[in-house]
């Protein structure tokens, strides 16, 4: 009886240690995902259902599975102004097409967080809390940043930027054309040089990142695609300006 017990107890701890373990992925990646008031309802519906079509899309799928692990852990963060930033979906693990519907469903259905100003340093200050704290074992660490306009609310992205450098997360950007005429909005979803170029300049970090540019939210899907096939795979896009 002493022996079962003794077997029984080890049995438990084996159990819990293989349960506390860390998932090994080829990547953890954030998405962070802008919200602010100058995203209307129906921009927001084309941006979640292109990423519903890019998680589901083959080609994203093939390249999780060509990975040396064959596995990705992805969150999803919103942000809006100062305060107004939220861990949307939680961390999920993608390995084949069933893995990555399920993710893409949740990301879906997920409800917008909120409105506001654009608070990209309090999205990337998230993503790195989240990255810490994502109990996955990750060879590379990614934020995926997409907005349409600079930062304009709380801590300023480029003391993010820096601090995800200095953990060697890599911080990839996605700018969305905005065509509003509206005077004020202009200012801020075009900057001088275009927000391409602040996005290089003031959000992206790491050697390996890049910068795409969306110029209708009707591409958004197209440019989401091709993003994570290369987020994915670890390599620079032969144009890393997009």
């Amino acid at each position: 009886m002493k022996r079962f017990l003794l077997l029984a107890a080890f049995l438990l701890c084996a159990a819990r240690l293989a349960h506390a373990a860390p998932q090994a992925v080829d990547v953890a990646l954030v998405l962070v995902d802008d919200v602010s008031g100058s995203i209307n309802d129906d921009e927001y519906k084309l941006e979640k259902q292109g990423y519903y079509d890019a998680f589901t899309n083959p080609g994203v799928i093939s390249a999780i599975q060509g990975g040396p692990i064959g596995a990705i852990g992805v969150a999803l963060v919103e942000f809006a102004g100062e305060g107004q930033v939220e861990t949307v979906v939680n961390w999920t693990v993608i390995h084949d097409a069933e893995s990555a519907r399920a993710f893409a469903q949740k990301l879906q259905d997920a409800p917008r967080s909120s409105w506001g100003h654009t608070a990209i340093g309090e999205g990337v200050t998230l993503a790195m809390q989240d990255l810490a704290n994502s109990g996955l074992q990750a060879t590379r660490r990614v934020i995926d940043v997409a907005g349409d306009g600079t930062n304009n609310s709380g801590r300023p992205v480029e003391d993010a930027r820096d601090e995800a450098a200095k953990q060697g997360i890599v911080i990839n950007g996605l700018a969305i054309a905005n065509e509003s005429d509206i005077p004020w909005l202009q200012r801020h979803t075009h900057p001088p040089g275009g927000l391409g170029n602040y996005y290089r300049h003031s959000v992206t970090a790491g050697e390996t990142s890049f910068v795409l540019e969306v110029h209708s939210y009707e591409s958004f899907t197209e440019a989401v695609t091709r993003k994570l096939v290369q987020e994915i795979a670890g390599t620079v896009p032969p144009d890393r300006h997009g």
